[in-house]
């Protein structure tokens, strides 16, 4: 199903993007607002681990589809922006024929 490199960067891009918008406003509101630090350090730790695949899935579909570093630098700013794995899926996704 996933067996293109482009196909798994965009399947991890979006629950790279989506753990971090849990993060952000989700665990973040609980640690400061519920004074309760252990969500964050739990999501923390799953967003840090997908994050590094994301990375390590960018360099591989960075190799395989032939991307420009530019590219390459664009779709890492975006994913350092929350709801930024939206607009990756938009800049990457296959054009329809």
């Amino acid at each position: 199903m996933f067996s293109n490199a482009l196909s798994r960067f965009r399947l991890i891009s979006a629950i790279e993007g989506l753990s971090y918008l849990i993060l952000v406003f989700v665990a973040m509101p609980i640690k400061y607002i519920g004074e309760n630090p252990y969500p964050v350090k739990v999501f923390g730790m799953i967003h840090g681990v997908l994050f590094i695949i994301f990375m390590i899935s960018l360099f591989e579909a960075k190799i395989k589809e032939k991307w420009n570093t530019g590219l390459m630098f664009q779709l890492f700013v975006l994913s350092l922006i929350p709801f930024g794995a939206f607009v990756i899926e938009r800049k990457i996704k296959p054009k329809a024929v």
